[in-house]
């Protein structure tokens, strides 16, 4: 009795010990089954993602959005200023060199005004403040350019020839300057190309010597845009009395006027 008891005794202990390790056993399976496959050699192990947020690399049904194109900035363009019109030095009206026009009047009375302008080669006459002439002209070429400023008629010749020149022809001479400067007729090349004196057309000249009066006024501008200014007249000898120098007996040469020269 003792032997059989002992026989049972040991199987009910055997029976809690292999209820108790058939859970180790369940989880040992099921640990088994959830471990990877063994690889194989020349094959890379696939890592599952860690983060749902990583961007996976585009496979071949995937569509990327193209990136926008580098654009260099737009260059604004450069505004530059006009450059200044250049001068114009010509005259307003057409007349081509040698020209002239000249409205004949039935009287010619009443101040005269002549008005010589350099820069537009041209010269102007006015009877009453009425425009009644103008022509082309050719005035001092370069290093003997005509003087500016007002100046009177000193002497008038028809058939002047320079005591300067080789005794070129002056015709309707009317002398400015006892130094060589006068209006007269002669060629007009289009450009100033005399001596300094103030070349007119032949016709005009003509015209001109027969209207003037000795001692008239002839105003020489080198453009319209500066003025001259006009000598003061003398001081009246009458308002300040200055004392009288004493009387010297002037010699005989200069007793006379300066010979011309032109």
């Amino acid at each position: 009795m003792g032997f059989g008891a002992g026989i049972r005794r040991l199987q009910g202990m055997n029976g809690l010990l292999l209820m108790s390790a058939v859970p180790g056993m369940a989880l040992a399976q099921q640990v088994g089954q959830a471990q990877p496959a063994p690889i194989q050699q020349g094959q890379l192990p696939q890592v599952a993602p860690v983060n749902a947020d990583v961007v996976t690399p585009p496979t071949q049904t995937q569509s990327v959005a193209p990136l926008p194109a580098a654009t260099s900035p737009t260059a604004k363009p450069v505004i530059s200023t006009p450059a200044p019109k250049p001068r114009k030095n010509g005259p307003v009206d057409a007349l081509k060199p040698g020209q002239f026009i000249w409205d004949k009047q039935d009287v010619y009375a009443g101040p005269m005004k002549i008005v010589i302008v350099l820069d537009t080669q041209r010269i102007y006459v006015f009877q009453n403040e009425k425009l009644i002439g103008f022509s082309t002209i050719s005035s001092g070429k370069k290093g003997k350019e005509t003087p500016t400023g007002i100046f009177n008629i000193l002497q008038k010749n028809v058939d002047h020839k320079s005591n300067l020149y080789s005794n070129a022809p002056m015709p309707f001479m009317q002398r400015l300057t006892w130094d060589g400067i006068a209006i007269h007729g002669g060629d007009l090349p289009g450009y100033p190309a005399s001596h300094g004196c103030i070349r007119l057309p032949h016709p005009f000249a003509k015209v001109l010597f027969g209207v003037t009066q000795m001692g008239q006024e002839v105003v020489v501008l080198q453009d319209t845009s500066t003025p001259i200014k006009r000598p003061e007249p003398p001081a009246d000898a009458t308002a300040d009395p200055a004392p009288s120098p004493p009387v010297v007996a002037p010699k005989p040469a200069e007793a006379f006027p300066p010979e011309p020269s032109v």
